[in-house]
């Protein structure tokens, strides 16, 4: 697993068009979410959102049932579940992100 590999794998997801044809479920972006900061910044190091912040706390949870993964684990994590969502999207998009992930 390479830094390119990862940072191509961010790329996708943060422009995956809200309405495209390739749509990672509520989990699938929790996941991404969780591993990026993981990987990015480490274990959680803010207190968890207020009672309200639903979103917040749902981000704040992800991220820190993740809490001690190492970097390149992360990344790893990433990027395979990115190809599993790829592959099961099974378009010509999806096999183009594979290819430009692969080619990292």
């Amino acid at each position: 697993m390479s830094q390119a590999q990862f940072d191509n794998a961010v790329k996708i997801v943060q422009g995956l068009p809200k309405d495209g044809p390739i749509q990672p479920k509520q989990e699938d972006q929790l996941f991404f979410y969780s591993y990026y900061k993981q990987a990015t910044v480490g274990d959680v190091n803010t207190p968890r959102p207020g009672l309200l912040d639903f979103v917040g706390k749902a981000k704040w949870d992800a991220w820190n049932k993740v809490k001690g993964t190492l970097k390149e684990e992360a990344m790893e994590k990433y990027v395979k579940r990115l190809i599993e969502v790829l592959e099961a999207a099974n378009n010509d998009e999806a096999r183009e992100y594979i290819a430009a992930i692969n080619c990292a």
